[in-house]
């Protein structure tokens, strides 16, 4: 089955409506969607971890999310799935994983994303002791949107992370 506009529109409505339902339920709504689906479609993977991660339950979403992922989940649900999995890893205690996928993640392109790629990974890297570089990568990051001082803040950055700012 591909996926069509109205699945999308109903997976959009349900995640939208997540606060009017207790976890267990909305956990359901989602798991009827994804059986929509065809038996192991990385969709319904991703889908089925991200209703789990979203109600508190991180150590059943992660082999969701590897499974929706070694199962050839792409685009923007794949670059949402490793953010959300390193996310989780590093709430499990296992911050170096984390750091290593969503490092990763930063060197296999940019899109709209770039900046939850970078917090996460400026999170997990506190966890694991490399707390200037997670200010640097932060600073890099909002840099971007400021009104003003976008490159002085940029050069920051650099110097933070051990970099040569930019002349």
């Amino acid at each position: 089955m591909t996926i069509t506009p109205e699945w999308e529109q109903r997976s959009t409505d349900l995640w939208a409506a997540i606060d009017e339902y207790d976890a267990a339920d909305f956990r359901a709504k989602i798991g009827a969607l994804a059986d929509e689906l065809p038996e192991g479609h990385p969709v319904g993977y991703f889908e089925r971890a991200s209703a789990h991660d979203s109600t508190g339950e991180g150590e059943a979403a992660v082999p969701l999310y590897q499974k929706a992922l070694v199962a050839g989940l792409s685009g923007e649900r794949r670059r949402r799935a490793v953010i959300q999995m390193a996310s989780t890893l590093r709430a499990l205690g296992n911050a170096e994983t984390s750091v290593e996928l969503l490092t990763a993640e930063r060197d296999k392109g940019s899109d709209h994303l770039d900046d939850a790629v970078t917090a996460f990974l400026a999170l997990a890297l506190t966890d694991v002791g490399r707390e200037r570089e997670a200010v640097g990568l932060s600073l890099g990051a909002l840099a971007k949107h400021l009104p003003r001082y976008n490159r002085s803040l940029a050069n920051y950055a650099k110097i933070t992370m051990g970099e040569e700012p930019t002349a």
